[in-house]
């Protein structure tokens, strides 16, 4: 009797002491987390906001995105401007996560912060604290008057699509990103076409022909191998082992300068200058130029090419990169690669956040500016002179702007044929045709890159440069910039 009651007890002391151990392991392992966010929920005097993204805003305070309430009390994802700067900002998609530009490369930033709060001694729960705002470097009226132009050259050009892109030389600062078609970002879902969301001022290749002159044309005088006035003799053709070089309209231009080269958009003047620093230097330019690398803009998706075709030392490759076909940037690289020229031969970041406000702290974006020189500040300074007279006497006219010293370049290039989906070596009959300038020319306020996509246009001279010329007198006027001149 007695060693059955002994037996009853120990059986029992086992069993408790099984099931105490068995609850240990279910709280410290199985409710772990349970109990530690518990714990921590006893320190935390978090207060939960409204679970709300952050907003955009233009630099002058204008809404470009929002997220409001509905009907049911639920947050969504509002974007008062339509279209305008559609491809900048992105948008909101449907798992919650930020696509494509602003909204896209911001995610992190601009979504609700999960935080916890305290309600009372061991009870917690998750909420959502308020994203990030953000404040552009997008000017609105700069903006909506740059959107307006290429909806205008749709109409007078039939161009299948365009891009604008005005920068601040000096910093690098992006004050207007216009493309055209356009897309509404309330409605993205409805859109069929997913390319239309691409960005192509950072997304999308083009040559950029003549523009890329001015290039050229720094490394020779950088390198001391030409001055403005050096001449040469254009015979109107020059042939490179089985390919013939023809100049625009296989024009001869006799004997002409370094400035009259760019004035009037000789390849074979290019070519010449080229062949003065050589190859390896021209190449060596073209990556000092940033050419070969991204901008690394704060935007998502932006590409960039290896150029692996110019690349291989063939010699047409260079021949023909000297005046802009054969290799190729994106509409970005290359306004950057022109305030180079602009602010004295410095190469700058292009950014388009100028601003991030949390609650009350705020971070400003300083902006990123080469220690080293591209070029020498007498190269840019030469160069400033030699494209200020391709606008006062060159095929560049349509850019003037009264009153003032404007300084740029025209460009007309053939689209490869791989560049419109065919499958084909070679170049077809439709051309991008672009400008690219500042002002006022000593000392730059702005710089425009005007590109448009195979308008009804002979040439730059008679689409793009006119647009720049436009939009170039609505800036000067909108900052009200003193003249340079009667």
């Amino acid at each position: 009797m007695k060693n059955w009651r002994i037996n009853i007890v120990f059986t029992f002391i086992v069993l408790f002491g099984a099931a105490i151990i068995g609850r240990l392991i279910y709280l410290q392992i199985f409710q772990y987390d349970y109990y530690m966010a518990l714990a921590q929920g006893q320190n935390s005097q978090i207060n939960v906001s409204d679970e709300v993204r952050g907003t955009i805003y233009f630099s002058g305070g204008q809404t470009l995105a929002s997220s409001v309430r509905d009907n049911e009390g639920n947050f969504i994802r509002k974007y008062p401007q339509g279209e305008m700067a559609s491809q900048v900002v992105g948008f909101l998609g449907g798992e919650g996560a930020g696509q494509y530009g602003l909204e896209g490369f911001y995610n992190e930033v601009l979504r609700p912060k999960e935080v916890i709060q305290t309600q009372y001694f061991f009870s917690f729960n998750y909420g959502a604290g308020a994203g990030q705002d953000i404040y552009l470097t997008l000017d609105f009226n700069i903006q909506y008057e740059a959107e307006q132009l290429l909806a205008r050259a749709k109409k007078d050009f039939d161009i299948k699509s365009g891009s604008i892109v005005v920068l601040e030389p000096s910093t690098g600062k992006i004050l207007a990103m216009a493309i055209l078609p356009g897309f509404d970002p309330n409605k993205y879902s409805q859109v069929k076409d997913f390319s239309i969301f691409q960005n192509p001022i950072i997304q999308s290749f083009y040559e950029p022909g003549s523009v890329l002159k001015a290039v050229t044309m720094a490394s020779a005088l950088d390198q001391g191998k030409v001055t403005p006035q050096t001449t040469y003799v254009d015979t109107g053709i020059l042939k490179i082992g089985g390919s013939t070089i023809y100049n625009y309209n296989k024009h001869i231009w006799g004997q002409k300068t370094m400035t009259e080269v760019l004035e009037n958009s000789i390849n074979t003047g290019a070519v010449f200058a080229e062949r003065k620093v050589g190859n390896d230097v021209f190449m060596e330019y073209l990556r000092r130029f940033g050419l070969f690398e991204p901008t690394r803009v704060d935007l998502q998706g932006e590409v960039y090419s290896e150029n692996k075709e110019l690349k291989k030392g063939r010699e047409i490759s260079y021949v023909t990169a000297s005046f802009g076909q054969g290799i190729e940037i994106t509409p970005l690289q290359m306004a950057r690669a022109f305030a180079v020229i602009a602010n004295g031969g410095k190469l700058v970041k292009p950014y388009i956040v100028e601003k991030i406000v949390d609650g009350g702290k705020t971070a400003e974006t300083k902006p990123e500016i080469s220690k080293s020189n591209v070029i020498l500040p007498k190269t840019a300074s030469d160069l400033t002179e030699m494209l200020i007279s391709v606008v006062r006497n060159g095929f560049a006219q349509t850019a003037k702007v009264k009153g003032y010293d404007v300084a740029g370049k025209t460009g007309t290039s053939q689209v490869p044929y791989t560049a419109i989906g065919i499958s084909k070596k070679g170049y077809s009959d439709q051309t991008w045709q672009s400008f690219v300038g500042f002002a006022p020319a000593f000392s730059p306020r702005f710089l425009i890159l005007v590109k448009l996509d195979n308008p009804k246009a002979d040439t730059s001279e008679y689409s793009a440069a006119p647009i720049f010329g436009k939009l170039a007198e609505y800036i000067i006027n909108y900052m009200e910039i003193p003249p340079d001149h009667e």
